[in-house]
């Protein structure tokens, strides 16, 4: 059979077109996709269908960021996307054994995964594989919501009070930000305080203004490893329509990248964002949003990132 010319086709479906790829090397950025969701949600289904909706809208972004060092950062990172992880939605214990197993492989060869979404609760097991290899983790949680519930089980409610139970993070030096809006029951904010968290809500952030917020991140977290956590409905619902539970009363796009550009200089070594819905999103605004809020998350990657594999903590 005699094969065609390789340099007359380029690979389709991939983040902002990056190669698509089956291996990871140290240091480089890695792109991967968690279509899982609970399939519990009382009104909207669909963060499962976020990963392929981020990267049709990515086409529209572009990867240079001036003000964040006016680097190509999918060039600098090497990125490459490694599609999906093999999960099925509704099924809870298969999905996050294999999220976590991915998330392992990722962290094992060294690469720094910004994964795609999909629901908050893709998150626990992505803190499950990088404690493994990160045991002083800590998270920064940027979310309307805390997703630190006092309620039993495995939902999008519970994912950081898992994660303190099993002590994945420390929870004393991580933090959640921009917490706001009605909730379903009371002592929601007291109870993930007493789980040990920092929580600044969003009129703190309002109140306090984002230099005074990332000092105080800084100065806690310091040079330890963070997992940075982005659930898309922390933008307000007039600029991210598109996401599983929409809270209005949030940032605008630009109070919003100016935070996440300010965290330059954390040692950040996984970000995830999550909660795309992409049947509740109005012209893929959304999705784009995402996107470009990935594309950030490079740029602060870049800077403390190691260009050596990562030993499992033994």
């Amino acid at each position: 059979m005699q094969m065609l010319s390789s340099d007359l086709f380029v690979s389709s479906g991939t983040f902002m077109g990056v190669p698509a790829a089956d291996s990871v090397r140290p240091g480089q950025g890695v792109i991967l996709g968690i279509p899982f969701d609970c399939g519990t949600h009382p009104t909207r289904i669909g963060a499962r269908q976020g990963p392929t909706a981020i990267r049709e809208q990515s086409g529209l972004v572009r990867p240079v960021l001036p003000e964040m060092g006016d680097r190509d950062i999918l060039a600098a990172m090497e990125v490459v996307d490694l599609g999906n992880a093999r999960v099925v939605s509704g099924e809870i214990d298969p999905s996050l054994a294999a999220i976590e197993a991915a998330l392992d492989q990722v962290a094992t060869h060294g690469g720094y995964p910004v994964t795609f979404g999909g629901d908050g609760l893709a998150t626990l097991p992505q803190l499950r594989a990088l404690h493994r290899h990160y045991p002083d983790l800590v998270v920064l949680h940027i979310d309307a919501h805390t997703d630190a519930y006092d309620i039993e089980g495995y939902n999008t409610s519970t994912t950081f009070t898992r994660a303190a139970e099993e002590g994945i993070v420390d929870v004393t030096r991580s933090f959640h930000v921009g917490a706001r809006g009605t909730l379903v029951m009371p002592g929601v904010y007291a109870h993930t305080r007493s789980l040990g968290y920092n929580l600044i809500p969003g009129s703190e952030v309002r109140r306090q203004g984002i230099p005074e917020v990332v000092a105080r991140i800084r100065e806690t977290v310091r040079d330890r490893p963070v997992y940075l956590c982005f659930d898309m409905d922390y933008f307000d619902p007039s600029v991210a329509p598109g996401v599983c539970t929409p809270t209005w009363g949030g940032p605008d796009a630009v109070s919003t990248f100016e935070l996440l550009s300010a965290l330059e200089g954390l040692r950040v070594v996984a970000t995830d964002i999550n909660t795309v819905s992409p049947p509740h999103d109005v012209g893929g605004m959304t999705a784009c949003l995402a996107g470009h809020v990935a594309v950030i998350a490079l740029n602060i990657m870049h800077a403390g990132r190691n260009t050596r594999p990562q030993e499992p903590a033994r």
